[in-house]
């Protein structure tokens, strides 16, 4: 009888716009709720909410379908995180299907007109080694964000760290291939990016680090270390640090516009991390809480993306052309990560000098 009651409750719950002609049953963020607000809110069921008879099934150890056991964080609505890029499946497919099909157009006519072959010969052993490499910590970081979203606690939160683990993933695909593409006009060893990723000293302390985040059992502190840390001083740092601005430097105008994406998948992906993290940060029965969580996790991943941006600095002698410097790269990832601290309203651990 009492579970007749709570499913009647249930079913017959005030809730925002219950008495309006118009219905509506969230707060929306604006004045209007948005499409993807229409499509996204209370998709995933939550007995705080909606859901007042409780879940229907759960796991055989007795813990619920979601639960706030996922994460040591907390919040005192879940429900309230918007995405900046509001982004859905539909308009997610549709910029995945943009950016792939531009990259595809690119190759397609820098092949036609034989640029590959005019790129400098030391130039292409870096893009089959340490190019190769990398594809290999996207990968990472795309399974380990892809295993996150699966315990985030409203629909809103895992749509954002599920399309931020779809990126990851198409980046380390677009790199496998485009270097097969290549592979055809001029000689790539496609095996030695693993090769490099497994055994060249340069990257041993970037796998060090994707692998400490794929062991992470904390939904959000994954979310965290991906894109508060490592991405900031280590993936942008090779990426637009040293790829996008050594390639030209030696004729290479093509891979820079693979790369290029991923630059703005970042600022995409940060700008939503940002605007979660602020919430918890300032939320006011745990904001507190939140920022101490935050410094324990800097406190386990900034020393491993340090020492993994470290490891990454004889690369860059090897561009032979220009004066690109390790140093001024390293200098401005340290300071946009003292910017974001500064936005969430936290700072580097005692005893970490930046």
């Amino acid at each position: 009888m009492e579970d007749a009651y709570q499913s009647g409750a249930a079913g017959s719950a005030t809730f925002a716009g219950s008495e309006s002609r118009r219905y509506s049953y969230f707060e929306a963020e604006g004045k209007r709720a948005t499409l993807y607000e229409d499509v996204t809110v209370d998709v995933q069921p939550d007995p705080t909410r909606h859901l007042l008879q409780g879940w229907i099934m759960a796991f055989a150890n007795g813990l619920p379908t979601y639960g706030e056991h996922s994460t040591q964080a907390k919040s005192s609505d879940w429900h309230v995180f918007r995405a900046v890029d509001q982004e859905w499946s539909r308009t997610h497919y549709q910029r995945q299907s943009h950016i792939e099909n531009t990259i595809k157009m690119v190759v397609e006519n820098a092949r036609s007109d034989g640029a590959p072959g005019r790129f400098d010969k030391e130039w292409v052993t870096v893009l089959q080694d340490h190019f190769g490499a990398l594809k290999h910590a996207e990968f990472g970081l795309g399974v380990a964000l892809m295993k996150a979203q699966r315990d985030g606690l409203s629909q809103m939160i895992n749509n954002t760290i599920l399309t931020n683990a779809s990126y990851k993933l198409r980046l380390s695909q677009d790199i496998t291939l485009y270097l097969g593409d290549i592979g055809l006009d001029i000689l790539i060893d496609e095996p030695a990016g693993k090769q490099t990723w497994l055994e060249h000293p340069a990257w041993q302390g970037t796998r060090r680090a994707v692998e400490a985040i794929l062991a992470g059992s904390d939904h959000l502190e994954v979310y965290f270390a991906v894109n508060i840390v490592f991405e900031v001083l280590v993936g942008e740092l090779f990426r637009t640090g040293f790829i996008l601005r050594a390639a030209p430097l030696h004729n290479d105008f093509v891979t820079p516009m693979v790369v290029s994406a991923a630059a703005d998948d970042y600022r995409r992906n940060l700008a939503n991390t940002l605007t979660l993290m602020k919430l918890l940060s300032g939320d006011a029965a745990h904001g507190e809480h939140n920022k101490a969580l935050m410094q324990q996790w800097l406190q386990t991943y900034l020393p491993l993306c340090l020492e993994a941006a470290a490891g990454l600095e004889p690369i860059w002698a090897l561009s032979t052309k220009g004066d690109l410097s390790y140093s001024a790269a390293v200098a401005e990832a340290r300071y946009r990560f003292k910017d974001i601290l500064t936005e969430i309203g936290i700072g580097a651990p005692t005893g970490i000098t930046l």
